[in-house]
């Protein structure tokens, strides 16, 4: 039983990366057996149950939608904000009335929330039903600790990690689209952010792995690559080989693939050189997510940011004026502690003053472990929800404004599924990132194609292709 520790997580001494391939045969011990998988958080979740799904399809489980239906039951969790821990323990009521009718379920939960020691005393305590909890350091021994369930609960969290598993194998959900990993972990210790707690130090794969990743996803006919980290711009920065993140998004480019993207992006570190590859490759998009987190100055510093405000619009202006058409999204945390009505205000103005494209909004959630939840919050919940109303009314605005701009013109779209809100057309994004609902058939799925916007709304688009379709 290998239990969390924040102070064993909080290490940052430097020691030598170990590189590890995987274990990617097993036998198909569980055949036809069925598997619920549920993910929450973020994209490097999403791509971590692409990874999972990949174990239990060897061991011969095949999916399903349907929880009632499950043999086994993976949830793979977040950490980021109350209520994504929240929706988590209100899912594992459910899946306690299934143990109670089917004593052989196999329970199984993961990621970033089972990294912190009081949600695993909690998990040990009072949630003994579940069978196996995994950390995300190890996600690898997943199929052995399914095949040899022990009669209690199984504990394999690991506080930190100095290995970098290479040869890891996804069953992705996309054949279109798809997520490769660059770097694992944070060093930035922002002081709200449980992330360099649940995904350890910075460790960065070998750019000749992830090329020969990039190409092979080429050659199987993948139009986009999402070169994924908790921060991108750290690549290399572990390595000492005289290369950054620069110098492997160039790489990628120049094999050619159709489209590439990354998230996310640290204002601290990005570099000119950064800005100069964007705006050289046709293929690297020109979408930037970047976060911002406050227009505040002092928030900032409270917040462990390392750069002013000042910086960030100098930032914002080179990005602005080197990359050709370029939409800039970010991050934004209302009621930090401490944040007066001067701070949220000077929080609006940046969002005014760079008219982000879109923006992600949150209401700052403590998280144990962290500097920020010492700090005195004396904020009304009442207060922050007023201030992130107002704030979400601004955002939409020039999201809106930017969506308009498109009206009547022709924009490439990489066409990627059936759309959500009609099954009769199909969706995909602009190199810009927004949302397309086109009317075609399926048979546009994969094709990068000339859409002409009709319509215009504060988070999608409409479009007609500019090519012959069968519906």
């Amino acid at each position: 039983m290998n239990l969390p520790d924040l102070c064993i997580a909080r290490d940052r001494i430097k020691k030598e990366i170990k590189y590890q391939n995987v274990n990617t045969k097993f036998s198909p011990l569980f055949k036809d057996k069925k598997y619920f998988l549920r993910t929450y958080g973020c994209q490097m979740n999403v791509h971590d149950s692409e990874e999972i799904k990949f174990y239990l399809e060897a061991l011969g489980f095949v999916p399903t939608d349907t929880l009632e239906q499950a043999d086994i039951v993976v949830l793979n969790t977040c950490a980021i904000r109350e209520n994504a821990k929240d929706k988590v323990y209100g899912y594992l009521g459910r899946c306690k009335h299934l143990k109670k009718l089917n004593p052989n379920l196999i329970i199984c939960i993961c990621g970033c929330l089972v990294q912190q020691p009081h949600e695993v005393e909690t998990l040990k305590e009072k949630h003994q039903y579940i069978d196996i909890i995994i950390g995300t350091h190890n996600l690898n021994e997943l199929p052995e600790l399914i095949m040899k369930k022990m009669p209690k609960q199984t504990i394999e969290v690991y506080s930190n990690s100095d290995i970098v598993f290479e040869n890891v194998k996804y069953k992705r959900d996309s054949k279109v689209c798809a997520w490769i990993n660059i770097t694992y972990g944070c060093d930035k210790f922002c002081t709200y952010c449980i992330v360099p707690f649940t995904r350890g130090r910075e460790r960065s794969r070998k750019m000749e792995n992830i090329i020969q990743e990039v190409q092979e996803l080429k050659n199987n006919g993948y139009q986009e690559v999402t070169l994924l980290g908790q921060n991108v711009n750290a690549y290399g920065n572990d390595l000492n080989l005289g290369y950054d993140f620069a110098t492997l998004l160039e790489k990628v480019a120049q094999t050619g693939i159709p489209r590439i993207r990354f998230v996310t992006s640290h204002p601290w570190n990005f570099t000119d050189k950064m800005i100069d590859v964007i705006a050289k490759y046709d293929n690297i998009m020109p979408y930037i997510h970047l976060p911002i987190q406050s227009g505040s100055d002092a928030i900032l510093k409270k917040m462990n940011r390392r750069y002013t405000i000042a910086e960030y619009k100098e930032l914002f202006h080179k990005i602005k004026a080197k990359v050709k058409n370029v939409a800039v999204t970010t991050d934004i945390i209302v009621g930090f502690p401490g944040e007066t009505d001067a701070d949220f205000k000077a929080t609006l103005d940046i969002v005014k003053y760079c008219e982000f494209d879109n923006a992600f909004t949150f209401i700052y959630s403590p998280r144990v472990g962290t500097a920020a939840a010492l700090m005195p919050d004396e904020t009304p919940k009442e207060v922050k929800e007023e201030k992130i109303k107002e704030l979400n009314n601004l955002v939409n605005s020039y999201s809106l404004k930017s969506n308009q701009a498109l009206l009547g013109k022709t924009v490439p779209v990489l066409v990627t599924e059936i759309s959500e809100k009609d099954n009769t057309k199909v969706c995909g994004y602009t190199d810009t990132m927004k949302l397309v609902n086109i009317e075609g058939g399926k048979d546009l799925i994969g094709k990068i194609i000339d859409v002409e916007i009709t319509a215009a709304k504060s988070f999608s688009l409409d479009g007609i292709p500019k090519i012959k379709v069968n519906n």
